[in-house]
C-alpha cells in the first residue's frame, strides 16, 4: 500500500491537476504467467501489499476535504470489528481506510469463507489468522462491514443484526429494503440518525452502501439538487475493472499481456473481450431494456433523495480502467443556475474537488481518482439544447473501490460512534 504524508498533498484548490498519483496496481506483472493463477495473492489476497503497519504516516485525506473523520486507532473502550469477506479487493481496502483514518476499535476480527481460514493477515502492527465466516462469528462483534457479496450478506448480516451488531453491507442485498437506512454520509447522514454504537434506539442493525455508481454520481449532484432542484438526471457509466471483483482485475492485465504478445486471449470472468474494448455492463438485463446496475442508480437515487419526482434514467459501460468510474450527467433543472453559481457548489461540497481548466482541456481522468477520497467533477457546462440556464453538464470520476466502496463504509460505520 502506497502511503503519502499530508505535508505532501496539495492544497484543495479549483482548476489545477493533482500530481500524478501511481496506481496501486500498475500494469507490470503482478500474478504468475499462466492464465489467472496468482490473481488472488496480487490484487485481493492481504499479503505483503497490504501490510498496513504505517499508522502514523497513512494520510490520504487531503485538507479541506470536509468529510467526516473519527480518529483514534486501537483503543480499548473501542467497538469490536469484523471484517467479512477479508480476501476480496473491497475487503483489503476495508483494512486500509479503517488504517487511513484511525477508526477506534478495541477488536478486529477477519472473516472470510473456509478457502481462505487459516491464512494470516497483517493488520495495524499486529497479525490476524482469517477465521471460517459462521453463525457464531458476530458473537460480541459490535461494528461488521461487508463485503462477501449478496447472499453471504443475506444469510449472515441479519443473524449478526439479531446479536446486537451493526452491519454495513457493501451487497445489494438490503439497498431497497424500507426498513434498512442507503447511505452517503455526505448526502444522507439523517437516514441513520437512529443507529448508535451507544445511546441509539436500535440495539443492532443493518446500514446498506449504495452501489459505487451511485455514490460517484450523487456526490456530485446532490449540491445541485438542493440548490434548485433536479428534474432530471441522465448518466452515462465508464466502469472500471474493480467493480467486478479482483479476478477481473486480474484478467484485465492478462488480457493486455495476451495481446501485447500476440497470444490468444484469456476470458475466464468475462464473455468478452476487455483488454482494447468495452462492452455494455455485465450485469443481468431486465424486461424494460435496462440492466440491473443502470436500474440500481435510479432506484437508490430515488431512495436516497427521498423522492419518486426526478427522471432518471442510465447507460452504463464496462472500460479498460483498472479501479476508478467514470460519469457523464446531463441534468435538467428545476431552476436555473449558471456555471459559475454550479462551480461555486461544487467547490463548497463535502468530498468533492474541482478539476475543470478549459484552457488547457484538463479535467477528470480515472487516474486523477484512483487511491482519493474525492470524487472529482470538470466539464461544468450549460447543456446548450435547453433553455437559459435549465440545463448543466457534467463529468465525473471517483475510485469505484474507495468512495464507491469501502471508505463509504467506513464513513459510515464512523457515523455508528
Amino acid at each position: 500500500v502506497r502511503t503519502r504524508m499530508e505535508k505532501d498533498l496539495p492544497p484543495r484548490v479549483e482548476n489545477t491537476v493533482p500530481p500524478p498519483t501511481s496506481s496501486p496496481f500498475p500494469m507490470q506483472s503482478l500474478m504468475a504467467p499462466n492464465v489467472l493463477a496468482g490473481a488472488r495473492a496480487s490484487y485481493a489476497a492481504p499479503n505483503s501489499r497490504a501490510r498496513l503497519n504505517c499508522r502514523n504516516a497513512m494520510v490520504t485525506r487531503r485538507p479541506n476535504s470536509g468529510a467526516m473523520t473519527t480518529r483514534a486507532g486501537k483503543t480499548p473502550d473501542g467497538p469490536k470489528v469484523a471484517i467479512a469477506g477479508i480476501s476480496g479487493a473491497v475487503g483489503t481496502e476495508f483494512m486500509r481506510v479503517l488504517v487511513e483514518r484511525n477508526f477506534p476499535y478495541s477488536e478486529m476480527k477477519m472473516l472470510a469463507s473456509a478457502r481462505s481460514a487459516g491464512k494470516s493477515v497483517d493488520f495495524d502492527g499486529e497479525s490476524y489468522v482469517i477465521e471460517e465466516l459462521t453463525e457464531a462469528s458476530f458473537d460480541g462483534v459490535d461494528i461488521a462491514l461487508f463485503s462477501a457479496g449478496g447472499s453471504i450478506s443475506k444469510k449472515f448480516a441479519p443473524l449478526a443484526a439479531k446479536k446486537g451488531c451493526f452491519v454495513v453491507d457493501n451487497s445489494s442485498a438490503f439497498r431497497m429494503d424500507p426498513d434498512v437506512p442507503l447511505v452517503i454520509p455526505e448526502v444522507n447522514p439523517e437516514a441513520m440518525a437512529e443507529y448508535k454504537w451507544k445511546g441509539g434506539t436500535k440495539k443492532g442493525g443493518i446500514i446498506a452502501n449504495p452501489n459505487c455508481s451511485t455514490i460517484i454520481a450523487l456526490m456530485a449532484v446532490t449540491p445541485i439538487h438542493r440548490a434548485v432542484g433536479v428534474k432530471r438526471m441522465i448518466a452515462s457509466t465508464y466502469q472500471a475493472a474493480s467493480g467486478a471483483g479482483a479476478l477481473a482485475m486480474a484478467e484485465l492485465e492478462q488480457q493486455t499481456r495476451d495481446v501485447l504478445n500476440g497470444d490468444p486471449v484469456t476470458m475466464e470472468i468475462f464473455s468478452w473481450q476487455y483488454a482494447f474494448n468495452l462492452f455494455s455492463h455485465n450485469a443481468p438485463m431486465t424486461d424494460n431494456g435496462y440492466n440491473e446496475e443502470e436500474m440500481k442508480m435510479v432506484k437508490e437515487t430515488a431512495k436516497i433523495w427521498g423522492t419518486e419526482k426526478v427522471h432518471i434514467a442510465a447507460t452504463c459501460i464496462r472500460v479498460p480502467v483498472m479501479r476508478a468510474h467514470a460519469e457523464s450527467i446531463n441534468l435538467q433543472l428545476e431552476n436555473e443556475l449558471s456555471e459559475d453559481d454550479a462551480r461555486e457548489l461544487l467547490r463548497k461540497a463535502p468530498g468533492v474537488s474541482i478539476i475543470d481548466d478549459r484552457k488547457n482541456n484538463k479535467f477528470p481522468t480515472p487516474l486523477d481518482a484512483s487511491d482519493q477520497d474525492d470524487v472529482f467533477v470538470g466539464r461544468i457546462r450549460r447543456d446548450i439544447s435547453q433553455q437559459g440556464n435549465f440545463g448543466l453538464e457534467l463529468f465525473v470520476c471517483g475510485d469505484q473501490i474507495k468512495k464507491g466502496a469501502a471508505l463509504n463504509a467506513v464513513q459510515v460505520a464512523e457515523l455508528l460512534l
